[in-house]
């Protein structure tokens, strides 16, 4: 007796939907194992070199000294008229200290009188070793040390300024040391956060090493805190740092900029200034010229 032929057809169907599940499960793991092999390559976006362009002077190029024994560089920028309040700029990802766009930011902050430390992190700007969430804040205490140890630069003269990524590295280094403000720009309140917005159907939080969750740590900040972050931008959404100002403590102040997140401090330079200065000099550690409002 020969089977039914609509039974044959059912288990080749049957046959067929196993076969599919089984290449949807496979598929499914691949690109799941992909962004897990991936993830430092997608954060950090580590590996170039310095190139050739360099801040106006003075200008000076420290190793920083190390317990751990690693090389790392900062590049020191006084201010030529003097000063003794200094910035520790934390820059962000697919970048080096020598980007266009960070050089910008160190002449901005030396044209409020500001003097200016900016240290590289590992994996980029060709130091050596792989860069991780624990690693790059180790890189920004270690500079911070420099300014305390080495430079004796009181604590209630520095302002810590996170940009992008580095805006959670500041948050994470202030959320432990004193300081006498903290500056974010673009920053993201959670990179796990964004990454589970572009990749929705995998579950990021338990596939990311390095999630830089900073909105669990800038409720500890203490000093005043300045956000400044552009509504156009495209790469971390403002909603990311509306979140970060929402569980900040007071005094603190969110101000929307124009340009994205790599051009508004050139965009809207005036603005960043004006604001930049306003909140140092409630902190107590800048006089700027007279202007009609001054509440930070």
């Amino acid at each position: 007796m020969f089977p039914a032929r609509g039974s044959s057809l059912r288990a080749g169907a049957g046959r067929l939907l196993l076969l599919a599940l089984v290449l949807i499960l496979v598929s499914y793991g691949g690109a799941a194992a992909w962004l897990w092999t991936q993830e430092t390559r997608l954060v950090f976006r580590a590996g170039r070199s310095l190139g050739p362009a360099r801040p106006a002077p003075p200008f000076e190029h420290v190793n920083l000294p190390r317990a751990d024994g690693a090389r790392q560089f900062a590049w020191v920028m006084r201010h030529a008229g003097g000063g003794d309040t200094w910035v520790l700029f934390l820059h962000g990802n697919a970048g080096t200290v020598a980007s266009r766009m960070n050089i910008t930011h160190y002449e901005q902050l030396r044209a409020l009188g500001l003097n200016v430390l900016a240290p590289e992190y590992r994996g980029f700007g060709g130091l050596e070793g792989v860069p991780t969430e624990r690693g790059l804040y180790a890189d920004a205490r270690a500079a911070y040390d420099y300014l305390r140890e080495r430079l004796e630069v009181p604590p209630d003269r520095i302002a810590i300024y996170g940009w992008s990524l580095g805006g959670a590295v500041a948050i994470d280094l202030a959320s432990q040391v004193a300081q006498a403000a903290l500056i974010l720009e673009g920053a993201p309140a959670s990179l796990v956060d964004i990454g589970q917005q572009q990749y929705p159907l995998f579950p990021i939080r338990l596939l990311m090493r390095n999630p830089f969750d900073a909105v669990q740590k800038i409720g500890s900040v203490r000093a005043p805190i300045l956000f400044l972050h552009s509504a156009n931008d495209e790469i971390v959404p403002v909603g990311e740092g509306r979140r970060l100002f929402e569980s900040a403590r007071a005094p603190k102040r969110f101000l929307e900029v124009r340009g994205g997140h790599v051009d508004a401090a050139q965009v809207d330079s005036a603005v960043f200034l004006e604001a930049i200065g306003r909140l140092l000099e409630s902190a107590g550690v800048l006089p700027v010229p007279a202007v009609p409002d001054r509440t930070f």
